[in-house]
Formats: structure tokens, sequence, C-alpha cells
């Protein structure tokens, strides 16, 4: 490819991704969900949180690892329950770090 090839691919490519991304923020006060799916909608945090650390938590080495000798799935594990009693993301995070430091190091 010559350089004037590889500067159009990434301008439709710049203009592709800015038309897709600006279009909900340019038109979305002229668009009406139904109640069903703002209320579906509602979930899409959770369920994108959930795909993205579970996995993590589970396997190792991308094996499935649900053995007492797994540290983040402990961490894991004592964070949910944290964060049920105290319902404070912040502190979750911090006590689901350090436990899983505190495992993994052996102390």
């Amino acid at each position: 490819m010559s350089n004037w090839e590889i500067w159009l691919v990434i301008f439709l490519l710049m203009a592709a991704t800015f038309i897709a991304r600006s279009g909900f923020w340019l038109l979305g006060h002229h668009i009406n969900l139904p109640k069903r799916a703002q209320e579906a909608l509602r979930y899409a945090p959770a369920c994108a949180l959930a795909a993205i650390v579970v996995p993590d938590l589970l396997l190792s080495s991308g094996k499935l690892d649900i053995s007492l000798q797994n540290p983040r799935l402990w961490a894991g594990i004592l964070a949910t329950a944290f964060f049920l009693v105290r319902r404070n993301m912040l502190q979750t995070i911090f006590f689901g770090m350090a436990v899983f430091t505190f495992i993994r190091l052996g102390l």
C-alpha cells in the first residue's frame, strides 16, 4: 500500500467511528426507546462488568480453575461478601485488591 492509501484508510475508519459514536449523541433526543428496552438497558453495565471480571476470576492459563488454590477466586468471593455488607464500590475494590495481594504473597 502506498502512503496515500494508508492515510485514506485511516481517514475512512476515523469517519466511520465518528459517525457510529456521535449518532446517538446528535439524534438521541429524537429517538424514543420503548419502556421495556429502557428497563433492560439498566442492566447493561452490570452485565458488561460481569463478562469482564468473571472469566478473570475463574480461568487460569486458559483453563477453568475453581480450586482452593486460586487466589483470584478467593479475592472475588470475599470482595463480593464485603460489598454486600458495606455497599461501597471504592472500598470493595481496595478490599479485593488487598485480599488478593495478601493471599498471593502468602502473608
